[in-house]
């Protein structure tokens, strides 16, 4: 197991006299080839076939066919967000495509680095509603860092290049090349490295050096800092570096869900995950904070609760290395654009010759912290209806596998669950659509994840309505040898959509029971679902059977694994402080409401 991700773009290397001729599709294999892909996910189709029939000769890079578009999006991201690597999804025009927008936009709200490569019509026949034709550049443009058009096989090495360029540097995020079936067919000089020329494309990664020195002297003065940390502090690779700034600052940290495993749990300076579903001492540390030093974080609504009323009492240092989140929701004011690895670097030099070397004292801050901590700890009520607790699931799955696996989660309570009760000591090992909020996002993400780590043990933690969406992939894992375990928290139900109308629409639960997993009508039969793909497939309903189940899956390694475990609906996720409402609600409910009152 690697324990540095490998350089996002690898740099090409030094240009040969001789180009050869190659078509347009040959083109783009060989590009692939020379940045160092060894894996791309896809489907063929018309518009694409030309690219396919090189890859089939190629030896190089592993083509691994999906059985949907978005599930190839999909696994790229998992790909990418388990390894640092950019992940690579293939698809056809028209529809091809357009199944891989919504990985696309996940893969953008959640920084991603991910290159997706279409095929598009012949050139003469754009925008004749041609057969298969829809102008994917256009659809993906706003969920995109770029989205290119290559028209002819000359600017196919350069398109590559740039895409890679892009995805990878600066805020990392998706990037589309769409390159017409006459451009691949066509011929020309095979030119490698290419000349990549990107106007205004100039990321800024080394921050002013005053605005170091100013974020270092609040850092001195406060008496209530929190480090606010999100997932860019992953993507940046910066983890090590963090927790030296907390150490010699003293300072509690709290991650959000995009950064869980930025900073160990395990660590006493971490107060867990902030946000709706956060815990107390997370978010009341940064309500009550005099000092918030925002790292590679977005201030996002499920953050932040109603954003004016957020902090109230907190100065803010906001570090980003996209200029235009800082200020978008809360005022900076010590704005600092640049990579954040680089920054902590900075920063911690700057605040030890600011402190004269010594640790600011918040004794009276951690008292009260410790306090929260003690009073709230992290915890679950059992079951009252003979069904399993979720969160036990969950939480035996993470203490049996350990901090070494990939643990991928879908969307909805388990989600949750899995973000508080796994504890996550190190970087890259939980993988979930946070900004998006992507159902059907877990199966394919653990199968990129997997052949990026084959090493490693990667869970899918999913619900029974996202497995729904794209189970069909476990065909393409036991037809690849892709030995995944996934863990199916089925409650019979769209789980937090029923929590939701249980809380705040008088228990009508309307359109939410998917009838799964209780009584004798299951719909479909997981367990005979998973059998039908090839996978070794479990049903867990008493909790005396979980530990065993969880063993046998992780013993199994020549082939996926699937458990559906059968779990109470009534379970929730708490603590929770209902959307548009202040943080402050959490200081409130503690004191008046005892339906907020965290389970023990």
């Amino acid at each position: 197991m690697s324990a540095e991700p490998a350089p996002a773009f690898p740099r090409p290397p030094a240009r040969t006299a001789a180009a050869p001729v190659l078509t347009g599709a040959e083109a783009v294999v060989r590009a692939l080839e020379l940045l160092g892909v060894t894996d791309v996910f896809g489907i063929p189709g018309g518009a694409i076939m030309p690219v396919y029939d090189p890859l089939m000769d190629d030896g190089a890079v592993r083509h691994i066919l999906v059985r949907h578009e978005q599930g190839a999006g999909h696994a790229a991201e998992g790909y990418a967000a388990a390894s640092g690597r950019i992940g690579v999804a293939i698809a056809t025009s028209g529809p091809g495509a357009t199944n891989l927008v919504t990985a696309i936009a996940d893969a953008y709200m959640d920084s991603v680095p991910i290159v997706c490569i279409t095929g598009q019509v012949f050139s003469n026949l754009m925008g004749t509603d041609a057969f298969q034709e829809a102008d994917i550049v256009g659809i993906t443009m706003p969920i995109t860092k770029h989205s290119f058009l290559v028209k002819r096989a000359e600017d196919i090495p350069a398109a590559i290049a740039a895409a890679f360029e892009i995805a990878g540097t600066g805020r990392p995020g998706p990037v589309l090349v769409d390159i017409t079936k006459d451009a691949q067919q066509d011929s020309a000089p095979f030119v490698w490295p290419p000349k990549i020329d990107l106007p205004g494309y100039r990321p800024v990664t080394k921050a002013h050096g005053k605005q170091i020195q100013a974020a270092a002297q609040l850092l001195v003065e406060a008496r209530k800092p929190v480090l606010y940390v999100g997932g860019g502090v992953i993507r940046a690779n910066a983890s090590a570096e963090l927790e030296t700034l907390a150490e010699v600052t003293g300072a509690p940290v709290v991650t959000t869900l995009m950064a869980r495993g930025a900073f160990p749990d395990s660590h006493p300076h971490h107060l867990g995950m902030p946000g709706m579903h956060g815990t107390v001492p997370a978010v009341l540390a940064l309500q009550e904070a005099d000092l918030i030093v925002a790292l590679g974080a977005r201030f996002d609504d499920r953050v932040t609760g109603k954003a004016s009323l957020f902090a109230p009492n907190a100065k803010v240092v906001h570090v980003d290395i996209d200029p235009a989140e800082i200020g978008k929701i809360r005022f900076a004011d010590v704005p600092i654009v640049g990579d954040v690895r680089e920054v902590l670097v900075d920063l911690d030099a700057a605040f030890r010759e600011a402190s004269g070397g010594t640790t600011p004292d918040l004794t009276e801050w951690w008292s009260f912290l410790e306090g929260l901590l003690a009073e709230f700890p992290l915890g679950y009520t059992p079951t009252s209806d003979g069904l399993l607790s979720p969160q036990h699931v969950i939480q035996r799955i993470g203490e049996l596998t350990g901090p070494e696996g990939v643990y991928a989660a879908g969307v909805g309570q388990h989600q949750m669950w899995a973000a508080q009760f796994i504890t996550y000591d190190r970087p890259r090992a939980w993988l979930n659509s946070g900004g998006a909020g992507t159902m059907g996002y877990s199966v394919p993400a653990a199968m990129g994840a997997k052949v990026a780590e084959p090493d490693r043990v990667v869970w899918a933690i999913d619900g029974d309505g996202c497995f729904q969406m794209t189970n069909q992939e476990l065909a393409t894992c036991v037809i690849n040898n892709i030995p995944i375990k996934v863990a199916i928290i089925n409650n019979s139900s769209l789980g937090m959509v029923r929590q939701w109308q249980t809380l705040f629409y008088d228990g009508r639960h309307s359109n939410t029971d998917l009838n799964t997993g209780h009584g004798t009508a299951r719909i479909p039969d997981f367990v005979k679902l998973a059998d039908a793909y090839g996978c070794l497939a479990l049903r867990v309903e008493k909790e005396e059977d979980v530990d065993a189940a969880i063993r046998t899956a992780l013993e199994t390694n020549d082939r996926p694994v699937v458990i559906d475990f059968v779990v109470s609906a009534d379970a929730m996720v708490w603590p929770m402080v209902p959307q548009g409402v202040s943080n402050s609600y959490v200081q409130y409910a503690r004191d008046h409401a005892p339906a907020f009152e965290q389970e023990d």
